[in-house]
C-alpha cells in the first residue's frame, strides 16, 4: 500500500535503488558508486545558482541510538554480531555496519544459537522476542523509543477491548511490530481510501495509531476519514508520528515553495525518505528524485534549474549530504543557503546492555549519541 497525498501526481525516483522491498530488507542493496568529481557540469540558468538546504535533516536520535548500539556490541562481543532486518533503512549505513562484522539477517532463526542479536529500531513483536528466546540468543532491543512508545499504546488499547485502527504501510518492519503486540485487535488502514471502507465491531470502542514514519497531511487525512465514519474514535495520547519525521516534512514544505528540484538522500526503502520525496512535489518543485549516493544525480535533472532543494532522510548520514553539495557545487551551485525550521537536541540512552565498557566504565556514548546540529 501507498500512501500519497496527490496519488495522481508524479513521484520521481531514481530507478538504481529502487529495489524491491522484500530484496531491500537485508544486505547491501546496492554497492556504492563513488562520486566523480567534475562530473556535473556548470551550464548556463536563468538566474543565480544556489541550494536551499533544509534543516533539520539526516539522522535522528533514534537511528544514532540504534547505529551506535552495533557499533558498541561489535566492540563489546567482537564479530559477528547479528542484526533482524536493516539496523535502520539506509544502504550506506548497512554496508559499513557489515564491513564491521555485523550479519544481517531476515530472522532470528538464522542465528547461530547463544550469539548477541540485535533488533533493529523499527521495533519487533512478542512472537520475535520469544523465538530469539527460545533459541538463547542474547538480544539487544535497539528498537527507538518512539516506536516502543506506540507498542504500549496497542497492549494498553487490547487490554481495554478496543479495536486499534493502525495507519501505516502493510509489509513494513515497524507495523508488523506495533501489530504483533495486538493482532487480534488491530486493522491496517494503509490510505485514506482505505478508512472509508474499514469496519469495526463496536463504534464507540476504536482508535487509531499510526507507524511514525508517515506523511504528517495524509495520515491526518486518513483520521479525517475515519473520525467521519466514527464520531467516537479515540486519538493516541500523544503524536504517534516521530519528531524528526515532522520536523523534516515542515523544513521540505518551506525549500519546495522556492526550489525548482529538490532532491531527497535516503533509500528506497526508507519510509521517511520517500515521504520527503512527495512532500516536496505537493509543496511547488517542479521535480523531487530520491538517490542513495550524489553518483546517482543527472545532468539532466539540473538543466534550466536555478533553485535546487536538498534534504535527507532521518536513517542518512551527513557525509552523504556533503558528498552530494559537492557535486552539485561543481555544477555551479555553490551558494547554499540553510533554511531552518527547527532546533533538534533529543539524544536517547543506549541499551541497558551497552552503557558500559569491558571495564564496567560508563560509555562516553551512553546517554546520548553523536548527533551534529545541521548549522
Amino acid at each position: 500500500m501507498t500512501l500519497s497525498a496527490e496519488s495522481s501526481r508524479p513521484i520521481h525516483a531514481t530507478t538504481s535503488a529502487a529495489a524491491p522491498a522484500a530484496a531491500a530488507s537485508i544486505g547491501l542493496g546496492m554497492p556504492r558508486i563513488p562520486s566523480a568529481r567534475n562530473r556535473l557540469k556548470d551550464t548556463p540558468v536563468i538566474g543565480h545558482k544556489r541550494v536551499l538546504l533544509a534543516a533539520p535533516r539526516g539522522y535522528c536520535a533514534g537511528v544514532d541510538r540504534a547505529v551506535i548500539a552495533v557499533e558498541k556490541a561489535l566492540d563489546l562481543y567482537g564479530a559477528p554480531v547479528y542484526v533482524r532486518k536493516q539496523i535502520v533503512h539506509n544502504t550506506h549505513v548497512v554496508s559499513e555496519l557489515e564491513k564491521k562484522g555485523a550479519i544481517f539477517v531476515d530472522e532470528v532463526d538464522e542465528v547461530p544459537t547463544g550469539a548477541h542479536i540485535v533488533f533493529s529500531a523499527h521495533g519487533v513483536s512478542p512472537a520475535v522476542v520469544n523465538a530469539a528466546a527460545a533459541r538463547g540468543l542474547q538480544a539487544i532491543d535497539a528498537t527507538c523509543p518512539l516506536v516502543t512508545k506506540v507498542h504500549r499504546e496497542a497492549v494498553r488499547f487490547a487490554r481495554d477491548d478496543f479495536q486499534i485502527l493502525l495507519i501505516g504501510h502493510e509489509g513494513h518492519e515497524e507495523v508488523e511490530g506495533t501489530a504483533g503486540e495486538a493482532p487480534e485487535h488491530t486493522t491496517l488502514v494503509g490510505s485514506p481510501d482505505e478508512a472509508d471502507t474499514i469496519e469495526v465491531a463496536d463504534p464507540t470502542k476504536v482508535v487509531w495509531l499510526s507507524q511514525t514514519t508517515l506523511s504528517v497531511d495524509e495520515t491526518m487525512e486518513t483520521v479525517r476519514r475515519l473520525r467521519a465514519r466514527f464520531p467516537l474514535l479515540q486519538d493516541p495520547p500523544s503524536d504517534d508520528i516521530c519528531y524528526a519525521t515532522q520536523n523534516r516534512q515542515v523544513a521540505i514544505k518551506k525549500v519546495a515553495e522556492d526550489a525548482e528540484l529538490v532532491i531527497v538522500v535516503g533509500s528506497a526503502n526508507s519510509s521517511n525518505s520517500v515521504r520527503l520525496v512527495e512532500v516536496a512535489l505537493e509543496y511547488g518543485a517542479s521535480a523531487a528524485y530520491r538517490v542513495d549516493y550524489a553518483s546517482e544525480v543527472k545532468q539532466e535533472w539540473l538543466d534550466g534549474v536555478a533553485t535546487v532543494g536538498v534534504t535527507s532522510g532521518a536513517s542518512v548520514p551527513e557525509e552523504l549530504v556533503e558528498e552530494l553539495l559537492r557535486d552539485l557545487a561543481d555544477a555551479g551551485y555553490g551558494d547554499v543557503q540553510q533554511v531552518k525550521t527547527a532546533e533538534e537536541d533529543l539524544l536517547f540512552s543506549l541499551p541497558k546492555e551497552l552503557r558500559k565498557d569491558l571495564a564496567g566504565k560508563t560509555d562516553a556514548r551512553a546517554l546520548g549519541g553523536r548527533i551534529a546540529s545541521n548549522d
